[in-house]
């Protein structure tokens, strides 16, 4: 029988992640129109509140329910304001193994928010999901989402070669692909020892492994 993920939030110190709503529609949207979101996704651009009502009310409901993936909204937890999303995707129950993205709205970037949730997602992962093998992969150019791997204990494991299409915002409005490297990273149980006391003394915040 395929098992699914749960329901949840998960609290850090300065975050909360839980289930996306419909009232996350307006900053999903704006925060899916950023350039930089356009550039290193496969978001459609321009991204209207449409298609971000469809990912809320349906594509995230199905994903989790068919054991497939999670998306979890990112927010402040004083101020309740989304941050990002942090999503799995491609989950294999029987070798226990997920692949973890985030994408972080361009007020929130620069705060170690991505570091921060990605951490407290795979802490929740390995120790109540009982998962083995965390996979983030990365663009080539991207090197904010490299950073962040880096920083939660990821290890990099290659090279895909032209296996990424990148994108291009021209002047007049226009967007054109490119194709470039996925740099592969591997998140192991033993790889988060001592990660959270480094996170903690490099941005300042503690994280918590609170779910419910």
């Amino acid at each position: 029988m395929t098992s699914t993920f749960p329901n949840i939030s998960i609290s850090t110190e300065r975050l909360v992640l839980r289930p996306l709503d419909e009232d996350d529609i307006p900053a999903l949207t704006e925060m899916m129109n950023d350039e930089q979101v356009g550039s290193w996704t496969d978001v459609p651009q321009p991204y209207s509140e449409a298609q971000a009502r469809r990912w809320i009310t349906e594509y995230a409901p199905t994903e989790r329910t068919s054991g497939r993936g999670l998306d979890l909204a990112v927010t402040e937890f004083l101020t309740q304001r989304l941050v990002g999303i942090v999503q799995l995707t491609k989950t294999n129950w029987h070798i226990r193994s997920t692949e973890l993205s985030y994408i972080i709205a361009p007020w929130a970037r620069g705060e170690g928010y991505a570091s921060e949730a990605a951490l407290a997602t795979a802490q929740w992962l390995f120790g109540d999901q009982k998962l083995e093998r965390i996979e983030l992969r990365t663009a080539a150019d991207n090197t904010a989402s490299q950073q962040v791997a880096q920083k939660i204990g990821c290890i990099s494991e290659g090279v895909l070669r032209g296996a990424c299409i990148a994108h291009v915002h021209a002047d007049d409005g226009t967007w054109s692909d490119v194709r470039t490297d996925f740099i592969v990273w591997s998140l192991l149980p033993e790889d988060l020892e001592g990660t959270a006391e480094q996170l903690a003394d490099a941005d300042g915040f503690t994280s918590l492994a609170d779910w419910n």
